[in-house]
């Protein structure tokens, strides 16, 4: 399927005067994005330990799973990543991750509705994906955006003190309802 690249305006809260507008760019990524990406996200995880490495992505890529990158249009930088895996009747977000100084900007949102989209396009009937707990930002996205708690999966996550569970959950997907399928970035 041809790449749809698509800009967009990040929602920006205007009651923040520290935030600032950015026209965003979503593309595929490549594999020539991966040292840019992987600097990013170590960089706005908690811990280095938590972020995807260089083969992730490259497995990820060769496996031919949907990849984008969310880049500032003006300058090319990538300000975000998500990497989503088809499955026969749902979608799994292995990973997604919004650069530092870009988290509470709708990056994560805008690529989950894109994500919401792509399940459409699929016929997918839930988006799945697992958690840290111990990520309460992202837990509450996840939550706003109509996700549920499903189960526990002991000790998935690596941890600077060993493991971490993981929280996993799913959103069911309204394939009769076309809000949720304005765009998919293919």
């Amino acid at each position: 399927m041809p790449m749809l690249d698509q800009a967009l305006s990040s929602a920006v809260d205007a009651t923040d005067v520290s935030r600032v507008s950015l026209t965003v760019t979503d593309r595929a990524l490549t594999e020539a994005d991966l040292p840019e990406v992987t600097a990013m996200e170590r960089l706005a995880c908690a811990h280095p330990l938590h972020a995807w490495t260089d083969e992730n992505y490259r497995s990820s890529l060769r496996a031919g799973y949907w990849s984008r990158v969310r880049c500032d249009a003006a300058t090319g930088r990538i300000v975000a990543v998500c990497v989503a895996m088809d499955g026969v009747d749902e979608v799994h977000l292995l990973n997604i991750a919004v650069a530092q100084d870009q988290h509470g900007r709708g990056h994560a949102r805008d690529l989950l509705r894109a994500l919401y989209a792509r399940c459409h396009q699929r016929r997918a009937e839930a988006l799945w994906l697992e958690v840290r707990p111990s990520n309460q930002r992202a837990r509450a996205l996840y939550l706003r955006e109509g996700f549920v708690d499903i189960g526990v999966r002991k000790h998935y996550y690596p941890a600077a003190t060993g493991r971490e569970d993981a929280v996993v959950m799913r959103r069911e997907i309204d394939l009769s309802d076309p809000s949720e399928a304005p765009h998919a970035l293919d």
